[in-house]
């Protein structure tokens, strides 16, 4: 039988009694229904997992024993940082979901020029943390035991400067594909922009950071499908997909 999992950031060591967050407590209260003496997984992000089992099931606490330690790795050698242009809705959210999935290491949602949604200084950080739960439960969904990073909100030329590895900008003009590249120290940053695309002067900057621009194919792609895309194909190339 398939044993559920639950992501905390709580430290986990074996014999430990462990009292769970109100939002895990509910879950396995009210939608896994499990009971005491019952098993579940905890993972925390920084590796492995742990096998637990329910050791108090009330309506005001739902406690765990720390069993044993599972030391599992299913994470790509492939590195992926992902510049994600923002895009509206649904849209950001699948690409968010997936990308976890693909195994991206960290993404960083971009403001660009082009970009449709614009946030007010209290909904930004709303908006953040609605992502970072959606990477939570993609993890926990993709048996991940890495818990991928979700940075702030960040401009793209603030966050083009920083960047390292095979720098990566995806843009259909582009006369390069995937396969004329090779990464450095398996390292790939991708940078994919909003519904717009990018605008001239942003692949100018771009180019100027060290970012290659490179195309997918010869047909232009929704700003969610380009960087699903990206990441299936640098996985199958360096990763863990071949």
């Amino acid at each position: 039988m398939r044993i559920s999992r639950l992501y905390t950031p709580d430290k986990l060591n074996v014999g430990q009694q462990l009292e769970l967050d109100n939002d895990n407590a509910h879950y396995v209260r009210t939608v896994l229904r499990l009971k005491k003496n019952q098993a579940i997984t905890l993972f925390n992000g920084a590796g492995g997992e742990h096998l637990c089992t329910i050791s108090e099931v009330s309506r005001k606490r739902v406690a765990v024993s720390i069993d044993k330690i599972i030391d599992r790795n299913v994470e790509s050698p492939l590195q992926v940082t992902l510049g994600l242009g923002i895009s509206r809705g649904d849209r950001m959210d699948w690409a968010v979901q997936k990308s976890v999935e693909l195994g991206v290491n960290q993404i960083t949602p971009l403001l660009t020029e082009r970009c449709v949604v614009k946030f007010k200084a209290e909904k930004k950080q709303q908006k953040l943390q609605h992502w970072k739960n959606i990477v939570q439960h993609a993890t926990e969904q993709s048996n991940r035991t890495i818990l991928p990073e979700l940075n702030e909100i960040d401009g793209l030329e603030e966050w083009i400067s920083t960047q390292k590895g095979l720098k990566i900008f995806l843009d259909p003009y582009a006369q390069k594909s995937l396969v004329n590249l090779k990464p450095e120290n398996l390292h790939v940053t991708l940078l994919t922009g909003p519904e717009g695309g990018f605008s001239d002067s942003e692949r100018q900057l771009a180019i100027a950071s060290g970012f290659v621009p490179v195309r997918l194919g010869n047909r232009i792609l929704r700003t969610e499908t380009a960087s699903l895309a990206a990441l299936s194909a640098v996985q199958i190339l360096w990763g863990d997909f071949a």
